[in-house]
C-alpha cells in the first residue's frame, strides 16, 4: 500500500469539509491539510497574487509530505491556478469548482444562484460554466467576502442562532431572484451547511456544492495511479502505526485557538507551521 497521503489546499479552513467527504468515501488514506494562513483570503487577491501563492503552498506541502495527489480545496484557487499547478508539479492535482451543472439538471424553474468570492464571481472562469452549462438558466451570481471572513474567524464561537442569522441575510439576498437552486461556490460555505439547509428548506430551494464529485475524482486517480508501475520506495506495506492526519499553517506567528478548534473537529493534528 502507498502509504503517501493525500493533500488539501486552501487559503483558510473552508476546505476541511471537503476532506471529511473524500475520508468519507477512502477511510484508509492519509490526509494532510495546508491553511496558507499568509494569504487569507484567496478570494480578494489579485489572480497574480493567488497563482504565486498556492503555487509556493504546494512547493511547501509537497516537500513536507511528499503526496501522491493534491486537491485545491479553494474554488478560487481552482479557477484561476489549477493548470498553472497541472503544468508546474509532476502530480495530479483536483480542483474545486461551483457546481452549477448539477444546480442547473435540479432546477425546475431554470432560475439558478451562486454565492461565492468577489474573484470566483467577477472571473470567466464561471461566466464561462454558465455558458456551458446553465445556458437555459437565469443565474444570478453574489459575492459574499463577509461571510468567508465570518466562518474562518468568528464561527467556532458562535451560537447557532448567530450562525443562523448571519445565513439568514445571504439568503434574503436570493429570496427576491426566484431562485430554486443555489450553489455555495466557496468552500468556506459549507461550514454553515446545516443552517443554509434549515433556511432554504423553507423556501423550496435546493443547496448544491461539488463534495461528492471531487472525492470521486480522488477515487478515479488514485485507482490510476495503483494501476500503474510504483516507483522506487513508493509502495510500502500498510502499518498500524500510521502517522494521523495533519494540519499545517503557514506564516510564523502564534497559531490562532480556532485552528486548533477545527483541527480537532476534523480528526487532524495541528502539525504546526508549514
Amino acid at each position: 500500500m502507498d502509504s503517501r497521503p493525500i493533500a488539501f489546499l486552501d487559503s483558510g479552513i473552508g476546505g476541511l469539509p471537503y476532506l471529511a467527504s473524500t475520508r468519507l468515501l477512502l477511510p484508509d488514506e492519509r490526509y494532510v491539510y495546508a491553511v496558507d494562513r499568509e494569504n487569507f483570503p484567496y478570494g480578494e487577491k489579485t489572480v497574480d497574487h493567488v497563482i504565486n501563492a498556492i503555487t509556493s503552498l504546494s512547493e511547501r506541502t509537497i516537500a513536507r509530505e511528499n503526496p501522491r495527489l493534491v486537491v485545491v480545496a479553494c474554488n478560487t484557487a481552482s479557477v484561476v491556478a489549477l493548470g498553472a499547478l497541472r503544468e508546474r508539479f509532476p502530480l495530479p492535482f483536483v480542483g474545486v469548482v461551483p457546481a452549477v451543472k448539477p444546480a442547473a439538471a435540479l432546477s425546475r424553474r431554470r432560475r439558478v444562484g451562486v454565492l461565492a468570492t468577489r474573484r470566483t464571481v467577477e472571473g470567466e472562469y464561471l461566466r464561462s460554466m454558465i455558458r456551458e452549462h446553465a445556458a437555459g438558466c437565469a443565474v444570478v451570481s453574489l459575492a459574499a467576502a463577509g461571510l468567508v471572513q465570518f466562518v474562518e474567524d468568528d464561527m467556532h464561537r458562535c451560537t447557532a442562532e448567530e450562525k443562523t442569522a448571519r445565513v439568514r441575510s445571504e439568503v434574503e439576498r436570493f429570496r427576491d431572484a426566484g431562485i430554486d437552486a443555489l450553489v455555495l461556490g466557496c468552500t468556506h460555505f459549507l461550514h454553515l451547511e446545516p443552517e443554509f439547509r434549515h433556511l432554504l428548506n423553507g423556501e423550496g430551494i435546493a443547496l448544491v456544492d461539488s463534495r461528492d464529485g471531487v472525492a470521486r475524482q480522488v477515487q478515479r486517480l488514485l485507482e490510476g495511479l495503483a494501476a500503474q508501475p510504483a516507483g522506487a520506495g513508493t509502495r510500502l506495506e500498510a502499518r498500524r502505526d500510521r502517522q494521523p492526519d495533519a494540519l499545517y499553517v503557514t506564516g510564523t506567528s502564534p497559531i490562532e485557538d480556532r485552528y486548533r478548534y477545527f483541527s480537532a473537529r476534523f480528526g487532524l493534528q495541528l502539525a504546526g507551521p508549514l
